[in-house]
């Protein structure tokens, strides 16, 4: 629906500034793809209100409309009892409306139930409209319609047929990429005429306020480059939060960007890297088949240089890895003395604060930092030689959370994904420690 209404606006000529709630990778490069903009992660757990605020009031500027697509239902976020995470939170703090989408399958008057609970639950919030998804045809819409307006005052303004045609694919983290799905413009423009055909657009785009153009954001401008990071950005490593590489540029890092999969060598002359999430398991054949790069991934860490891997990262720096079968077993860069078993169970999802029980790379002992944590593979044997372990987690009622940090020379891995939003020291520690290994040692590679 998210991606229908901006193919639609785009169509229209509108420019859009696309964010995501939550942290979410996959749905950022989607909007970025329909909308011809770099879509944003907005998230009031992981992220401090005035850093969600001074963001979205940053990249709304010289842009006609700000479309924000939510992260599971409307309340849902960081536990059952807070609105911390929550797209209801977000909205409010940000003052926009929302417009809600109630799915029409096997329903009829009961939407009227949904719609009027969502309109109550929460005074604070302020609806635009809702709209329904899986509508089996105009007459069941009108079902739906007279339903809601007799019991609700939340205006109907369309729905959205049944289509298999834009379906999406789907795997084991969530859909699939933008860069490996590409998408085609007839079902751009399909999507659009959906939009304008069913739903009252005019009425929406009437009802929408001004949410503060010219007020002030945090534009992070970058500074002088003191150091060189790699990072790997390809297939097989594509989960990064856009602001991450921006912060890093604030201070000091000049990035320089590579394919695991594609080079043969570490980029020249650099003083540290930066290995990202993403999909190494479906990958890891051919990235088995880079030992000359794996050597020297190595040979960098023996050295000292700061490396920092996270999640698919930190997979591509253990020992092994296997398929997602399991019937292969492919070797890694073999820093952390780990074996990663892929399960077709997920292992592990939440948001995550951790504290540092050792300095790091990405900061000094006791400094907190949050992230979010979502994988289906595991440590299968070499648990307690890996490395030292660094993180403490903040424990949460009823779950049973083993997420650890291992360093071994300066190179951290861990299952989390962070935002140095979350904590800018965070990145301005790890830029320090590439300018010194740049100071102290020479480039590495």
């Amino acid at each position: 629906m998210s991606l229908a209404i901006m193919a639609c606006l785009a169509a229209r000529g509108l420019k859009l500034a696309p964010f995501k709630i939550g942290p979410d990778f996959i749905d950022p490069g989607l909007h970025t793809k329909v909308s011809g903009r770099i879509s944003h992660n907005l998230d009031s757990w992981m992220l401090p209100r005035d850093y969600n605020r001074a963001l979205f009031h940053e990249k709304i500027q010289a842009r006609d409309l700000a479309v924000v697509e939510g992260v599971m239902g409307l309340f849902d976020g960081y536990d059952a009892l807070s609105e911390e995470g929550s797209t209801a939170h977000m909205a409010k703090m940000l003052d926009l409306p929302v417009l809600l989408i109630v799915s029409a399958r096997g329903k009829a008057r009961s939407a009227a139930a949904i719609v009027r609970g969502f309109e109550t639950f929460d005074p604070g919030l302020k609806f635009c409209g809702v709209i329904f998804s899986q509508a089996g045809s105009q007459r069941h819409y009108t079902y739906l319609k007279q339903a809601v307006e007799q019991n609700c005052t939340t205006p109907c303004l369309g729905y959205l047929p049944r289509n298999e045609k834009i379906v999406m694919p789907e795997r084991h983290l969530g859909l699939v990429t933008a860069d490996e799905m590409p998408i085609p413009a007839s079902t751009l423009s399909l999507m659009a005429s959906m939009v304008e055909d069913h739903l009252d657009m005019d009425r929406l785009l009437a009802k929408l306020p001004n949410v503060g153009k010219g007020q002030p954001g945090h534009i992070v401008e970058k500074s002088a480059p003191r150091t060189r990071i790699a990072v790997a950005r390809d297939r097989a490593f594509c989960f990064y939060y856009p602001d991450n590489f921006k912060i890093l540029e604030a201070v000091g890092a000049e990035l320089v960007f590579f394919s695991p999969l594609e080079a043969d060598h570490l980029p020249p002359d650099i003083d540290g890297l930066y290995l990202g999430g993403g999909y190494p398991e479906l990958n890891a054949a051919d990235l088995a088949a880079q030992p000359g790069l794996m050597a020297e991934i190595r040979k960098a860490s023996h050295s000292g240089m700061p490396i920092y891997g996270e999640c698919g990262g930190f997979m591509f720096l253990c020992r092994e890895l296997s398929d997602m079968d399991g019937k292969g077993r492919h070797t890694m860069c073999g820093i952390f003395d780990f074996k990663i078993q892929m399960s077709k169970q997920l292992r592990s999802l939440g948001y995550r604060e951790i504290t540092l029980t050792h300095d790091t790379l990405i900061g000094k002992k006791g400094d907190k930092i949050r992230g979010h944590e979502f994988h289906y593979s595991a440590i299968s044997d070499g648990d307690n030689t890996g490395g030292k372990h660094v993180y403490q987690v903040a424990s949460r009622a009823g779950q049973d959370i083993c997420l650890k940090g291992f360093m071994k020379n300066q190179t951290l891995g861990s299952y989390l994904h962070i935002h140095f939003g979350s904590n800018p020291s965070a990145a301005r520690h790890f830029v320090d420690h590439c300018a010194w290994f740049k100071k102290h040692t020479g480039h590495g590679c």
